[in-house]
């Protein structure tokens, strides 16, 4: 899958970002091509065109997509694992995927252990970071500001009797 400057695309565990540049970098003898990712005003990343598949680079998912992401976050429980540091490996591992819908479940179950007992730092921060990545990338597929799909994912949650805590 190739991109051109200018296309959205989802960089896992970090969200929506931008094709702001295409180059070539040389390497000794050797010549690397980059695609230059920028994520809001400052942060930018380089990815090497030949891992791009690799790291899970793809492209914004469609609208219908997101209407299936919503629906799970509307509807029943996802499992989870009561020991930690297995919970922390497999979420961790979800996000590193990209998958709108793994990310989709990594923040639900993280919702519902909130429910119980208060969330550990590191799950905190997850939680966090799977917030940011489904909101970007909702408002990018549905072409609507960020606060529109923050609400819409609160709506969706609120019908499985979750809600997102205030960010700090």
């Amino acid at each position: 899958m190739t991109f051109q400057i200018g296309d959205k695309v989802v960089y896992p565990n970090q969200g929506v970002g931008t094709i702001e540049n295409i180059s070539t970098r040389s390497f000794g003898t050797a010549f690397e091509r980059f695609y230059l990712l920028r994520f809001g005003c400052s942060m930018t990343v380089l990815v090497p065109l030949s891992n791009a598949a690799n790291i899970g680079l793809r492209r914004v998912t469609k609208d219908r997509e997101i209407s299936r992401i919503l629906s799970f976050l509307a509807i029943d429980w996802c499992p989870f694992n009561p020991d930690w540091k297995v919970r922390f490996k497999e979420n961790s591992e979800k996000m590193q995927n990209g998958d709108l819908l793994k990310g989709a479940e990594v923040l639900k179950s993280l919702l519902q252990l909130h429910i119980d007992k208060p969330l550990s730092f590191r799950e905190k921060k997850m939680l966090d970071r799977a917030r940011h990545m489904l909101v970007s990338e909702i408002s990018i597929a549905r072409g609507v500001p960020e606060i529109h799909a923050l609400n819409l994912m609160q709506r969706a949650l609120a019908k499985s009797g979750l809600s997102l805590p205030a960010i700090h």
